[in-house]
């Protein structure tokens, strides 16, 4: 089966800032090297959003450096903590909508990725995190599946546009996103992939399946009470891996840098 590497959330920093004690940078690359050494045959990498903390020239020409000695593909989105400008000076090459939005199409034989760009902005008022989708990328949107021509559609996203129960993220999802879910239902082999909440969730709205990945940095806390947002543990750095098979996707999560041994249990004859 085809595999996509999925990252979400790298929440790049200058070199001397850190994130609840964690340096955003060496995590991802913690994360680069052990999705890269267990999947060298994998057919792109896709960058979820919320790649640098601030949107600062200064943190993507970090990351830029990072994925120089990738050998795939990889596949640039944009979160809330991102901003358009800077982020093309440093990647000037980056899929563009004729509108500016960072958005793509990569087609498999039975497969279509489709890449969002949820960042609301600009302007980019202060505390603003919400997601959005303005008329122009729905529009683009409606095409990019209308001419998937009978393969199965991977709609990425760096907003959820649904609630998971935690509140403080709830409050910052993707504005309209009934309206997005309704689109994506009308195609029904579709499957959303989102970020930004820092967890492996999974679940379906609307008729839609989909699928949250963990960060490479910081992980999000199951608070179903607190309305703060910026709520984070230190918990294991992880990827996504897409397998694409014949009749769908399959989705894993990868935690790293638990030096966990393999073993075989020989005690019992089934599991």
């Amino acid at each position: 089966m085809q595999k996509i590497i999925a990252i979400t959330d790298l929440h790049i920093t200058r070199a001397d800032q850190d994130i609840i004690g964690l340096d955003p940078l060496v995590r991802f690359e913690m994360v680069r090297d052990a999705a890269l050494r267990d999947h060298p045959d994998a057919a792109a990498m896709v960058l979820m959003g919320d790649l640098a903390h601030h949107g600062l020239p200064t943190q993507y020409d970090r990351l830029r450096d990072a994925l120089a000695e990738v050998p795939m593909p990889v596949i640039p989105m944009l979160g809330n903590h991102d901003r358009r400008d800077a982020f093309l000076d440093c990647f000037p090459d980056a899929p563009q909508t004729a509108q500016g939005h960072i958005q793509a199409i990569m087609d498999f034989d039975g497969h279509r990725i489709i890449t969002l760009d949820t960042l609301d902005g600009p302007p980019y008022p202060a505390g603003h995190h919400t997601g959005l989708l303005c008329p122009d990328r729905m529009a683009w949107l409606r095409a990019a599946l209308t001419g998937a021509q009978g393969r199965i559609p991977l709609v990425f996203t760096h907003h959820p546009p649904f609630d998971t129960g935690i509140v403080g993220m709830d409050a910052i999802k993707l504005a309209g996103g009934d309206a997005f879910l309704d689109l994506l239902a009308e195609t029904p082999s579709t499957h959303l992939f989102c970020g930004h909440i820092h967890r492996t969730i999974s679940g379906s709205s609307k008729g839609v399946p989909w699928t949250m990945f963990k960060s490479p940095c910081h992980q999000g806390v199951l608070d179903l009470e607190d309305i703060n947002s910026s709520l984070s543990i230190d918990e294991p750095p992880a990827y996504g891996l897409l397998l694409l098979s014949p009749d769908g996707v399959v989705a894993h999560s990868e935690d790293v840098g638990l030096n966990a041994a393999i073993h075989e249990d020989t005690g019992s004859a089934t599991h």
